[in-house]
């Protein structure tokens, strides 16, 4: 049996101390922050934890101040003249920090296109189905790119395409704004059309303000005297 030497490792040991290493790698390159002795500028804007400024400093004199409150020196404007420093928890500073680029992915809305394909003879009821669809999708947020392809002789007859075209256009109304209009690449018709503006809901008037008095009673007018109920002379 072959002795395995001391210290040797086996390549799946070694491969995953490799991804670490690129993981690692990758996460500080991604937010590398200067902290403590990494701050090399002779000159710094300091910031205490309570948001006070303690005026321009060395970095080795903040640092001590750090130090005696138990926390770290934070370099949070690299590209300030001098730079803007701030006596804080680095770890804390990193969680808010995660924290706020969290809900800011989950705030920004990915806008997608979707297709919706033509043909020159398209029938009325595949156009309606077509159309429908496109109104959806842009009732959900996405643009919609209205394509039509012609194919052989068509190409002679390419009004017919953007009659089609222009068409769809008409009957989404409001619920589409034209970004391209109808333009050709190639043998492909095509535009796109982007979410409409919501308008906002009319508000109904105000209801007069009510003073506590009270409402007069309409009196029913008097009814004129018929013939048949008139005094005679």
């Amino acid at each position: 049996m072959p002795l395995r030497l001391m210290g040797c490792r086996t390549p799946a040991r070694t491969a995953h101390i490799r991804r670490s290493i690129i993981a690692f790698d990758k996460r500080s390159a991604k937010s590398f922050i200067r902290i403590n002795e990494r701050i090399r500028a002779r000159e710094i804007r300091v910031i205490d934890e309570n948001g006070a400024q303690l005026g321009i400093l060395q970095p080795f004199e903040a640092l001590r101040i750090a130090r005696e409150r138990g926390l770290d020196l934070v370099e949070v404007s690299p590209n300030a003249v001098p730079p803007v420093c701030r006596i804080q928890d680095y770890g804390r500073y990193l969680y808010e920090k995660e924290k706020s680029e969290r809900a800011a992915r989950k705030r920004q809305k990915v806008i997608t296109v979707k297709e919706v394909k033509f043909s020159v003879t398209v029938d009325e009821h595949d156009y309606q189905t077509k159309k429908n669809q496109a109104i959806r999708f842009l009732g959900e947020g996405d643009k919609v790119k209205a394509s039509l392809r012609f194919r052989g002789r068509q190409m002679a007859h390419r009004e017919l395409g953007y009659n089609i075209i222009n068409r769809l256009i008409q009957d989404i109304g409001d619920a589409g704004v034209v970004e391209f209009m109808p333009r050709m690449e190639g043998t492909i018709l095509h535009a796109i059309l982007a979410p409409g503006r919501k308008d906002t809901p009319k508000s109904k008037p105000p209801a007069p303000p009510d003073t506590g008095a009270p409402r007069e009673r309409l009196k029913p007018k008097p009814s004129p005297p018929s013939a048949a109920t008139a005094p005679t002379q």
